[in-house]
């Protein structure tokens, strides 16, 4: 009726791999879910430029109706630009050279239609996960 010690120890070493087993699947399964999302925002959106200006206005009239100056547009991951975000960190000219798919959309769509019209566009890294670029933040301010 009552278990060896030895018994016990073998039962509980089963129990941690089955708990280490399933860490690892939930760990590779998100690790897929952030290269599929990475894969996807590094194309482009496939919105036509006049849909890209009306959502680029439905943001900012949303933002003027809500009494601010700036909005923060987009977030994505370091990975879309070419070098990580290390020359967008640095603010080294030509950063927006390593922007691809949507962040790169979104700043040709500023530099086009917006920029002309007094807005500014920033990106910058707002996260930094053990010391490097993490997420990138894009703001449009009009003030």
């Amino acid at each position: 009726m009552l278990p060896t010690a030895k018994d016990v120890m073998r039962k509980l070493a089963v129990i941690e791999g089955e708990k280490a087993s399933e860490a690892m699947q939930r760990a590779k399964h998100i690790e897929d879910e952030k290269k599929q999302l990475i894969e996807k925002l590094s194309k482009p959106s496939g919105l036509s430029r006049e849909e890209r200006i009306k959502l680029a206005a439905n943001v900012i009239q949303r933002a003027v109706n809500n009494g601010l100056t700036e909005v923060e547009v987009y977030r994505f991951p370091n990975e879309l630009c070419t070098d990580g975000g290390r020359a967008l960190s640095q603010n080294e000219p030509g950063w927006e050279d390593t922007l691809t798919g949507i962040p790169r959309e979104i700043y040709e769509l500023w530099q086009e239609h917006l920029k002309p019209r007094g807005y500014k566009i920033r990106y910058q890294v707002v996260e930094y996960p053990g010391g490097i670029p993490g997420k990138i933040g894009v703001t449009l301010s009009w003030h």
